[in-house]
């Protein structure tokens, strides 16, 4: 299973969001690059980074997250606000391993599968549910389709994986998150990468076994020191 460790990216600085709320970030006083390179120290094979401020249409952070590129030396999972063919191409030639499409990949299925024919394994859609519902526009509000027929649209299609987000999970009461994404792993043809309150290594422990789920993306949990990066790479 890879391990994606995260860094978030709003107003040049780090921070987590609860629900996608960029109302109330949770601020982290750590440096970007440095971050990255503690990942890369701690044995991480992948990095993931998600720029919140482009979502919303702002290139405020580009240079920093080109930075990133350029000083982490593992590859990068890059998602922000990419919405055409030409913006998730420039990501690539600038470097990163690969570029998650949201919004995009609900709106204009075609599109998506044309850019990941294009560049086989190095495109990403993201599934993100909340209530049962797809949501697009940064969480804001719900898309026109299922998540099972989200899933089966992209079916056969060479995608590097699809990211699934339950936004409404809580940490306490993970059974249903769990059955969700069992589920949803079982009737895809790519590989699925967990995210959403990966705050317990032993909630990652659980989502290992699940067939298919082939990554997790950890974030809070490895800045508010709930577990250290080490020992998520050594519980796999």
């Amino acid at each position: 299973m890879l391990i994606f460790p995260t860094i978030q990216l709003m107003d040049r600085v780090c921070v987590s969001l609860e629900r996608g709320d960029t109302d109330r970030p949770v601020v982290w006083h750590v440096d970007p690059v440095e971050k990255a390179q503690e990942f890369l120290h701690a044995g991480a094979s992948w990095m993931h980074v998600t720029d919140f401020d482009a979502i919303a249409g702002s290139e405020k952070n580009k240079d920093l997250v080109l930075k990133i590129i350029r000083h982490a030396k593992i590859p990068v999972q890059y998602g922000g606000g990419v919405r055409s063919a030409l913006h998730a191409e420039e990501w690539i030639d600038a470097g990163v391993g690969r570029v998650v499409v949201g919004t995009l990949a609900v709106l204009n299925p075609d599109l998506v599968k044309e850019i990941a024919k294009l560049h086989p394994d190095q495109i990403v859609i993201a599934l993100d549910i909340w209530q049962g519902k797809v949501m697009i526009h940064g969480w804001k509000e719900a898309g026109p389709i299922e998540p099972e027929d989200f899933i089966k649209a992209y079916n056969r299609i060479p995608l590097a994986g699809i990211i699934i987000t339950d936004i409404d999970a809580n940490i306490e009461d993970w059974d249903s998150t769990f059955e969700q994404l069992t589920y949803l792993a079982g009737i895809s043809s790519s590989p699925i990468i967990a995210s959403g309150v990966m705050r317990r290594v032993s909630i990652i422990e659980k989502l290992s076994k699940i067939p298919n789920v082939e990554g997790v993306i950890v974030g809070t949990g490895l800045y508010n020191k709930t577990f250290e990066l080490e020992d998520v790479l050594n519980a796999i």
